[in-house]
């Protein structure tokens, strides 16, 4: 895996926030089914487009939909999609249907924003986005994928650290569609809600009161659909859904207690 009449931000912002979007779109792309050569223990990558579409909890900050550039490579070691990382570990296998799967991953996270992005981050200090990197353990069975990463803020700019848990399970309609419904929770720390979600003293206004963040919890609900031509050309449509943790609902900075984003995709690979 914004505004009310927001004026249009300046280049870095645009950027960042263009990077964040393709991300969220790559993210879909982790279970789409393998092709022969990663079957048969090799390389693969592919190439595509997306559209995505994203409503965020910042106040009058309208949806945005970008149509993106999708980019993906995997071998037996790493697994690259845009600027997310995983380095894969050995494996533990539990028994012939169970096994549990480590990596260390690095992600970039492009929750930062400027002052222009909405009218209520007028006077604001520019939040900036950062990168992410952390462990991740995947045990997978015959009923559920069931997942757990830890990860922090290694760019220094919120200090934050988050810890997720999510559970999924694909199922396959015929040979060519696949249907993956999932559940997660993700626990942020008071540092990253405190840094995008707070009002400092020299922030305030008639409008936005002084706001220490809190940690919270925020939950998630998503299904993802994959429909393939062939082993070559396949597309999706991703939908989620969070529900915000208190420390971000109760932010004056925030109007609303979900954001959600739906994606569209077609990936080639090669």
């Amino acid at each position: 895996m914004h505004r009310t009449e927001a004026k249009a931000p300046c280049v870095s912002t645009s950027t960042l926030s263009l990077v964040g979007l393709i991300l969220l779109a790559m993210a879909q792309l982790y279970s789409l089914p393998a092709s022969a050569d990663e079957q048969d223990g090799g390389s693969s990558w592919g190439l595509g487009v997306g559209v995505m579409s994203e409503k965020t909890p910042y106040a009058g900050r309208s949806r945005e939909t970008d149509v993106l550039p999708l980019i993906q490579y995997k071998n037996d070691y790493i697994e690259v999609l845009g600027p997310n990382l995983a380095i894969k570990l050995p494996s533990l296998d539990i028994s012939d249907s169970q096994s549990l799967n480590f990596s260390i991953v690095g992600e970039f996270d492009g929750s930062g924003y400027e002052d222009d992005d909405a009218d209520i981050l007028e006077g604001m200090d520019e939040r900036k986005s950062g990168f992410w990197a952390g462990g991740r353990v995947v045990w997978s069975n015959e009923l559920v994928d069931v997942s757990a990463e830890w990860l922090g803020d290694v760019s220094g700019n919120s200090k934050g650290q988050r810890l997720g848990l999510g559970m999924e399970r694909t199922w396959h309609i015929g040979n060519d569609v696949m249907i993956t419904p999932r559940l997660g929770a993700n626990w942020y720390d008071k540092k990253y809600v405190d840094y995008y979600f707070g009002v400092r003293s020299d922030e305030v206004r008639a409008d936005r009161a002084a706001y220490d963040g809190k940690s919270g919890v925020n939950a998630e609900v998503g299904v993802r659909g994959v429909y393939m031509f062939d082993r070559k050309h396949s597309i999706f449509a991703d939908v989620e859904v969070s529900s915000l943790g208190s420390g971000i609902k109760d932010s004056p900075l925030v109007d609303r207690s979900t954001q959600n984003n739906v994606t569209f995709g077609y990936l080639y690979r090669f």
